[in-house]
């Protein structure tokens, strides 16, 4: 089975990883759970306390999981921190480049503008972060009209909050079918995947 892995940490912005979350849970579990294991990890097991309060108890250490084949880097204030731990932004890398596709939400493209993959490349984040990226990665190509955008072969960002549920189920799509992803729209009821016209 493939593993699919969340980051989480302290400050991480709820639906950034629980959007996610739910839509490879549920692609999975219409699959009949043949299909992935969803793992949450951390830099620690530690609980962690998200953006708002909500506490969360990761599946694993970054330490203790093996490769992982898909990779979901979600934002939220939490990533400052982060950035500021070479240490902890290599070992993310090293994840990064073991991974058939990553996929980051929202201010999640700080990470991967610390770590080297968006220069000259394009990407998109939470539209109050577009600056912040700009400084950090100046060659970098802001997307800020677009939901979400394929930055290289193996490197996705979305843009704000909502925007990774968006560009889940189009993973969901291109690793494992249209039938599936829209299977997976229509048991969470989302409709701007399942009818693009739907308001």
């Amino acid at each position: 089975m493939k593993q699919l892995g969340i980051l989480l940490f302290d400050d991480v912005e709820v639906l950034d990883f629980a959007g996610p979350f739910e839509v490879f849970s549920v692609a999975n579990q219409l699959s009949d759970y043949r299909l992935l294991e969803v793992h949450t990890f951390a830099q620690n097991k530690l609980p962690v306390r998200t953006r708002n309060g909500l506490q969360v108890l990761p599946d694993h250490s970054i330490a203790s999981i093996n490769s992982l084949d898909y990779l979901v880097l979600p934002g939220g204030d939490g990533t400052k921190k982060i950035i500021q731990n070479s240490p902890y932004i290599e070992q993310i890398k090293q994840q990064v480049l073991g991974s058939e596709w990553t996929m980051s939400v929202c201010s999640g493209s700080r990470i991967l503008g610390k770590a080297g993959f968006l220069e000259y490349k394009p990407y998109c984040t939470h539209h109050l972060v577009y600056a912040y990226i700009q400084e950090m990665v100046p060659s970098a190509l802001a997307q800020p009209n677009l939901r979400y955008v394929q930055s290289d072969e193996r490197i996705w960002t979305a843009a704000g909050i909502s925007a990774g549920i968006d560009l889940s189920l189009h993973l969901v799509e291109l690793t494992f079918g249209k039938e599936l992803a829209l299977a997976t729209a229509n048991y969470m009821e989302y409709t701007p995947y399942s009818n693009p016209h739907a308001r």
